[in-house]
């Protein structure tokens, strides 16, 4: 937990000791500290891109958790493709029947889960575009996809790792999701191919493998899509899966996927053993020269041409609830085997504290580290004599004093470097404490909030008698370099929908720092974009905006009455914030 307090300390004879509890430092706290819970529901439908190629706008609905990221302190994103004759609100959202069975996953990941509607009528059956002939990031099924990735990697509050952005799908939505991996390979960190057509092939091939189509071509097909982002294929990984009953897409398609996938990724790799799916069936892994697992291909015994969902999933229309849950299996080879994200954790200091005797500062802390030692403390002190001393010590624990510092207020701080891993840990804060008497500076007074942004609080306070300039503390760390000259500051790079403390010292001739001023919480604003639709109450309720009662169309969130539920009432609806609209245009 991270807040501020502040304590003044009067000068005895005997050496006054400060106990800090660890703070979050400024560049530690946005990767360590929790994220921003969601409502652990899915979203009402929501409208996103127009595809100019095959018509209409992107639209499906997205699930955000209410539970904490488990890797790195970020969410994973996974974009979930259903197949032809499929719909994301029919098949794969939880309804009533459980449909692809991705709620569990996000919940245990704490993962968001988007599941898109294919645009157009594709193939005549509601399919993605994968075996297109002019893949594109500008336009098609494979640019309002991209596009629907970087709306939420870029929305500061979902909180989600770029390297952490995977894709999963069935039939034409496994071969966008082998398209995908091939043509971004430096959005997708894995991918999930669900009896997935190979790149290059066509829709009257999709129950046999076209003659002297082999591993090696969907490779190069893929390798060419791809273009300048070849190289980030050495950090991605693939999972395959297909059912020994599929006759819909040729089974020969699996493997054959996988063996290009390692292709396309190059170098040497060992075939590891056949471990037996305990719903039925089999999976073979393979791993690199480095020992990295990199692919995955399970063949599912007695399943036709179907999405696994396993246990809790729906049982109809292509989706398979009788044999492996897939989206649990796939979830487990991404987190474990993710190439982008560190899996080792960093150091964590467990206590920091100062300690004063006249002039003589001593600095104490203790920290762990679950990868081997600690190789290092920093100690960092900021007021009149300021300290930075990367080598404060090393180990368990460490003691170091620092003599003498001028009279003054103090803050200061203590991290601590693996000795294998060069991971550093999240700071401990030291509060402020005073060296010799009590300065005559003064804390500015009226510090405020003023305006406020998803990611950015400004700050103002009055001008303090003898100050040359101002320190800004956030959550007990100081948060600027050197003292700033205004009486104004703006704090950035803060997370959405976050709560903030702020205080305020005053620095003087030669350095002299104030006490700090009395503490004022700040939020940050959602990063939520407000999109109003103009269209039928009967339409708004269709489209998940608003919902009946008693013949009445609600509003869904405020539940303003809209009038009749029919074609005839129209009303204006603004979406301003995750499944909430109010009648009329956003503000």
């Amino acid at each position: 937990m991270a807040f501020a307090f502040q304590r003044r300390f009067t000068r005895a004879a005997a050496p006054l000791l400060i106990l800090a509890p660890c703070l979050f430092g400024h560049a530690q706290a946005q990767a360590q500290a929790q994220v921003s819970a969601g409502p652990g529901a899915w979203s009402s439908n929501q409208t996103w891109a127009a595809d100019t190629r095959n018509g209409g706008n992107l639209t499906g609905y997205f699930y955000w958790p209410a539970s904490q990221p488990t890797l790195a302190g970020k969410r994973a994103l996974v974009l979930v493709l259903h197949g032809c004759s499929q719909s994301a609100a029919g098949d794969v959202i939880n309804a009533a029947d459980g449909g692809f069975n991705w709620k569990a996953m996000g919940d245990q990941y704490g993962a968001v889960i988007l599941a898109p509607n294919a645009t157009g009528n594709v193939y005549g059956n509601h399919c993605w575009d994968y075996a297109s002939t002019s893949h594109s990031r500008t336009s098609g099924h494979d640019a309002v996809l991209l596009d629907l990735v970087n709306r939420f990697v870029t929305n500061l509050q979902y909180a989600i790792d770029p390297s952490q952005v995977y894709v999963t799908g069935l039939s034409s939505g496994g071969g966008e999701t082998m398209a995908l991996g091939c043509f971004a390979p430096d959005i997708f960190a894995g991918i999930g191919i669900n009896a997935g057509p190979p790149p290059g092939t066509t829709t009257a091939q999709i129950g046999i493998v076209p003659s002297g189509y082999t591993a090696t071509t969907a490779a190069n097909n893929c390798k060419a899509l791809a273009g300048s982002n070849l190289p980030k294929f050495a950090t991605q990984i693939a999972s395959v899966v297909w059912g020994t009953t599929d006759y819909t897409v040729a089974q020969a398609y699996g493997p054959m996927d996988a063996a290009a996938m390692r292709l396309t990724y190059g170098g040497a790799f060992s075939k590891g053993a056949t471990q037996t799916v305990a719903t039925g069936g089999s999976n073979i892994a393979y791993t690199d020269s480095n020992g990295k697992l990199r692919t995955s291909e399970m063949a599912v015994t007695g399943m036709a041409h179907a999405w696994p969902a396993g246990s809790g999933g729906q049982n109809t229309n292509y989706v398979d609830a009788t044999h492996v849950n897939y989206p649990a299996f796939v979830m487990n080879f991404w987190f474990k085997n993710n190439l982008r994200v560190s899996t080792v954790a960093a150091p964590a200091m467990t206590s920091c504290s100062a300690s004063v005797a006249g002039n003589d500062v001593t600095v104490s802390g203790a920290g762990v580290d679950a990868a081997g030692t600690i190789g290092s403390y920093k100690v960092v002190l900021s007021g009149a004599t300021p300290v930075s001393d990367a080598a404060a010590g090393s180990g368990a624990s460490f003691t170091k004093t620092y003599s003498p510092l001028a009279n003054g207020y103090y803050t200061g701080s203590v991290t601590a470097t693996g000795s294998g891993t060069g991971l550093t840990s999240a700071a401990c804060g030291i509060a402020q404490f005073l060296v010799g008497p009590a300065p005559a500076i003064l804390p500015p007074a009226g510090l405020a909030v003023g305006a406020r942004t998803a990611s950015s609080i400004a700050l103002s306070w009055s001008l303090a008698s003898g100050a040359t300039g101002y320190n800004v503390y956030r959550n007990g760390i100081n948060i600027t370099a050197t003292p700033v000259t205004a009486t104004s500051y703006t704090s950035t790079g803060l997370t959405a929908s976050t709560s903030y403390n702020f205080q305020v010292s005053s620095v003087g001739a030669g350095s002299v720092e104030s006490a700090l001023s009395a503490a004022v919480a700040g939020s940050t604003t959602s990063s939520f974009t407000c999109t109003a639709t103009n269209t039928s109450n009967y339409n708004h309720v269709q489209a998940g905006r608003a919902h009946d009662s008693g013949g009445y169309a609600l509003a869904n969130g405020s539940n303003q009455n809209m009038g009749l539920n029919n074609t005839f009432y129209t009303t204006t609806l603004a979406q301003t914030s995750v499944a909430y609209y109010v009648i009329g245009n956003c503000p």
